[in-house]
């Protein structure tokens, strides 16, 4: 094995279940560095670690890297396809057709914050100590969060930085991230989307990948180009198989230390609902995108994004139904159970702490399906309305406002969906179903709304203005249903603030200190957005009864094409379709040069550009 190298990733392949993985996803202060040792006879040290945190940036729900002296960021396409979609025109579609910058001056401005993690610092002690022994689950929750709160504005004030809490070990652990920001953040190059996506949905998430998923930005400070202390340098030779590799990114979310009532819970009730939903919102973007061209390409962003969390979500799904698996969580879950009863003071603080999350889940059957259904009310006249009534009754959003603007033509589509959906679910008789169809087909129903003239902005200025009491005297039907919709959420997420977000945050938190008491802290927690490491090497699996090669080259990408037919097929084939200009370009490319590799580390949605 060679001296491990930090590879900037131009693909984030998911590993495959067969390949056994470095499990881990880990954070920078509670690294497995004697396993690594000896395992790999390589262990960073600070400032190894310093340095590439250093380079590391956060996209919000995606990841990537500073890549040289002069600001230059690499991520995956993927990551900055909704930021370069908004800049994009039907006259010069720079997702379809791709973009180069050939100086800086052609480099360009997307909307977009990046940030880079600064200091870290826990604040356990400070939060825990503002829950009184013996006190309710929901006030015992509320004065965490109230201290958490408060322990990221003393920070924030005290460092300079923009902070934000993070919560590890399902309440374990409470700290402070703080960050640098950048919002100055500009389009370098993008290959064109074909190329990206190259595979398409069939090949996402799977192994062999051809795809040239990438995208270079440039952060800008006080308008010249951002000169970063620490950025990864590019590798003069390919990793090899079984050398060690790092991935430095910020996985989104897992679930691993829940309950295994928690997991049941998911795999019956919660899962099943938002694949549900997922598949209904890709329909319409599907048929509305089918009318022309232009309809296409102003939904490809957001269908795309939905088609890549279903394929996901299925895939999670799929390990809930993996009774192997469950059992295994089973009998560590029976393990720790059995070794807290053990204890005297553990079995006190966390003994009972298993049958209370299962109660408060028994209480979410009937609120979930419920809660889920409604907040997945599409459409920006809903939620704009939404937001006009908050503003009468003085509560604050819960889901941060308005969203933008949507084709009326589209929302109606959308809205009628969703309708046939919550009446399927809901049942005829629930009160959002009948005041939202008012006698009508959803068809029908979704064209009233939509069409609603508090669609224009001037017009809902006009009646907030008016104030309040206009407000609740106006009679027109989407506002109507706005206000019953808020109020619906508003009692059903109290209940279930109340009877099991709370029980389950604190019960969850009570296991864990029991888990650090039993085992240690020899673990890592869940993902939660923040910085993790996570390693393994360059590696390949079995799979249809041979070895899967563990590199991609710019020849297997011809392969693939030439395979399904050429553009000749695309009609049929489309996902491995070649642009023009590549195929112009065969002759002149290296056949064996590498772009894709396949490693056996451990990430997740968010790892994305790591």
């Amino acid at each position: 094995m060679r001296i491990p190298i930090l590879v900037a990733l131009l693909a984030a392949i998911i590993s495959p279940s067969t390949l056994h993985a470095d499990e881990g996803m880990w954070t920078f202060d509670n690294l497995p560095l004697k396993r690594m040792q000896e395992k790999y006879s390589f262990a960073p040290d600070k400032a190894w670690l310093d340095h590439v945190r250093l380079s590391a940036l956060h996209f919000g729900g995606a990841s990537g890297s500073f890549v040289s002296a002069d600001g230059l960021i690499l991520t995956n396409h993927h990551v900055g396809r909704g930021a370069v979609g908004r800049i994009s025109t039907k006259e010069r579609d720079l997702l379809k057709d791709g973009y180069i910058a050939r100086t800086r001056d052609a480099e360009l401005k997307v909307t977009m914050t990046l940030r880079v993690l600064q200091l870290m610092e826990n604040v356990t002690e400070k939060v825990n100590a503002a829950a009184k022994p013996g006190a309710p689950e929901a006030e015992s929750v509320q004065a965490r969060k109230k201290a958490l709160e408060e322990a990221v504005k003393e920070v924030e004030q005290r460092s300079k930085l923009s902070c934000s809490p993070v919560t590890l070990y399902q309440g374990g652990e409470y700290w402070v991230y703080g960050y640098e920001a950048f919002d100055d953040i500009r389009l370098v190059a993008a290959p064109e989307l074909q190329m990206a996506m190259f595979g398409g949905d069939f090949d996402n998430f799977t192994y062999p990948r051809h795809s040239l998923d990438f995208m270079l930005f440039r952060a800008y400070k006080d308008g010249k180009p951002y000169q970063p202390k620490h950025y990864l340098k590019w590798a003069q030779t390919g990793p090899r198989i079984g050398d060690l590799t790092f991935v430095v990114g910020h996985p989104g979310s897992t679930n691993r230390l829940w309950t295994l009532a928690q997991m049941n819970f998911a795999k019956e009730v919660t899962s099943p609902l938002g694949i549900r939903g997922s598949e209904r919102q890709r329909e319409v973007l599907l048929r509305y995108g089918k009318q022309d061209p232009e309809k296409a390409r102003q939904v490809q962003t957001s269908l795309l994004g939905i088609e890549n969390g279903l394929k996901a979500s299925k895939g999670y799904f799929a390990g809930l139904l993996d009774d192997e698996a469950m059992k295994r969580v089973q009998a560590a879950e029976a393990e720790l159970r059995g070794r807290v009863a053990k204890d005297p003071k553990l079995q006190a603080q966390a003994g009972e702490s298993w049958t209370r999350i299962e109660a408060a889940l028994k209480i979410n059957r009937s609120l979930a399906p419920a809660l889920t259904v409604l907040n997945g009310a599409p459409g920006s006249v809903l939620a704009q309305l939404r937001t006009l009534v908050r503003g009468t009754e003085g509560t604050a959003p819960r889901r941060g406002g308005a969203r933008g603007a949507v084709a009326e033509e589209l929302e109606a589509m959308q809205l009628a969906a969703w309708l046939v959906e919550a009446k399927a679910i809901l049942g005829v008789q629930h009160p959002i179903v009948m005041q939202a169809l008012a006698g009508k087909t959803p068809e029908e129903a979704a064209k009233v709304l939509t069409a609603s003239p508090l669609r224009d902005e001037a017009a809902r200025k006009n009646l907030a203005a008016a104030g309040k009491e206009a407000i609740q005297a106006s009679g027109d039907p989407a506002l109507a249903l706005a206000r019953l919709l808020g109020a619906t959420v508003r009692d059903l997420q109290k209940q279930q603030d109340e009877q099991v977000t709370a029980v389950i945050q604190e019960h969850a938190a009570r296991i864990a200190k029991a888990r650090f008491a039993v085992y240690g802290k020899d673990t890592y927690p869940d993902a939660t957005g923040s910085l993790r490491l996570t390693y393994g090497p360059v590696s390949t699996y079995e799979a249809n009864g041979t070895r899967v090669q563990p590199f991609t080259t710019m020849g297997g990408l011809f392969d693939r094409h030439f395979g399904w037919g050429g553009n000749a097929a695309a009609i049929e084939n489309g996902a491995w379709a070649l642009p023009q200009r590549w195929l112009d370009s065969e002759k002149r490319l290296d056949a064996s040069t590498p772009y894709n590799f396949c490693h056996a580390v451990d990430i997740i949605g968010g790892n994305s550009g790591s």
